[in-house]
């Protein structure tokens, strides 16, 4: 297949699935022209389909379960039950279990193409080695989550660079068009327990995000609650596509977004809860993924990309009993295999990107 072939496959496995909103769908491949981190972000199908092939010896390690659609955009911030902010992964809609080194290539290939493109100021040798350096050192301590209360105050800057001014978070959220969806009465009335008052009157507003999801149904729900904005979303979640590429029916089959996160070395959101096939949680100004462009210009991307890796490893442990073959795997690997397997995978990408924009 090529990469128009692949799209098509792909879309027409999800709408057996879901059903897809195609004006989404329609915005989402105008995006995939954009660029090639926005491509790269995606396009997960089509990395699940070729980069057992591509990266080659990289693919062949233990498996667990792992991020999948791993990337440096792939991470945010949100409160935990005593209102520390936490930083680390945030999106976990193509968790599926596969050899744990498909999340460090991949988190390396966009870090290539996010210095390719000068989103980031460092060489991609030096960014492929941080990112496993982070994962190694993580494995060998067992992990450890980042609350930025009194720790990682440099991280906690960044973050706090990022978090959206609320008035204009809000401001954006109530302009938002009226929701055409009905959700079904279960998914709303878990959603609606999120609320701090089950009952509080909110509009249901519709809202296109994210680029991977694009197409999926999601559902807003809109209020206020002492003279304050409140939201919190319903998404529709599919499969991760690691199933579309193996050729399997969708049938039968569930996402494993909670099942993650049961044993991950992480302090949880109190506000993510994943019910049946849908992902509901708040929205709020400070729990958001922290986008590149928006990093302050003193940030220490070597130090974030080490960060990065590591969160990477505080996932994995999420799988206990793999980790013992994982680091024995990892112990065996000499010399730049990461960073290889990266560049091949960042050729190939290039290629359907080229390819799509024809």
């Amino acid at each position: 297949m090529n990469i128009h072939q692949a799209t098509s496959s792909y879309e027409k496995w999800v709408a057996s699935c879901i059903p897809l909103d195609r004006r989404a769908l329609s915005f989402k491949h105008k995006q995939m022209t954009l660029g090639l981190f926005p491509f790269l972000r995606s396009t997960f199908y089509r990395w699940a389909q070729i980069w057992r092939e591509v990266a080659a010896d990289a693919a062949a390690a233990p498996a667990l379960l792992a991020v999948g659609d791993l990337h440096l955009e792939n991470f945010g911030t949100w409160r935990d039950v005593e209102g520390r902010l936490v930083w680390g992964i945030n999106d976990f809609d193509e968790v599926y279990r596969m050899p744990y080194s498909i999340d460090l290539v991949r988190l390396v290939t966009s870090a290539h193409v996010a210095a390719a493109e000068e989103r980031l100021n460092i060489r991609p040798r030096d960014a492929s080695d941080a990112i496993l350096e982070g994962y190694r050192d993580s494995l060998k301590e067992g992990g450890r989550p980042y609350v930025l209360a009194e720790n990682h105050r440099w991280l906690r800057k960044i973050a706090l660079n990022r978090l959206r001014d609320a008035t204009l978070f809000w401001r954006k959220l109530e302009r938002l068009p009226r929701s055409p969806v009905r959700l079904p009465r279960d998914v709303e009335s878990q959603l609606r327990k999120l609320l701090p008052d089950h009952s509080l009157p909110c509009e249901k507003k519709e809202r296109l995000a994210g680029l991977g999801s694009l197409g999926h149904r999601r559902v807003v729900l809109l209020g206020q609650w002492h003279g304050c904005y409140l939201a919190r979303e319903a998404k529709e979640l599919t499969p991760s596509a690691c199933v579309w590429a193996r050729g399997q029916s969708a049938k039968g089959q569930r996402t494993r977004y909670g099942k993650i996160l049961d044993d991950a070395v992480r302090v949880p959101d109190p506000f993510v809860h994943p019910y049946r096939d849908w992902l509901l949680r708040r929205l709020a100004p400070d729990c958001s993924r922290i986008e590149l462009d928006s990093l302050p210009a003193s940030h220490d991307e070597e130090r974030l990309l080490y960060s990065m890796g590591w969160e990477t490893a505080n996932i994995h442990f999420g799988t206990p009993r793999a980790i013992p073959a994982v680091r024995r795997n990892l112990a065996k690997r000499r010399g730049n295999w990461l960073h290889k397997a990266a560049k091949a995978m960042l050729r190939a990408t290039e290629r359907d990107w080229r390819e799509w924009r024809q």
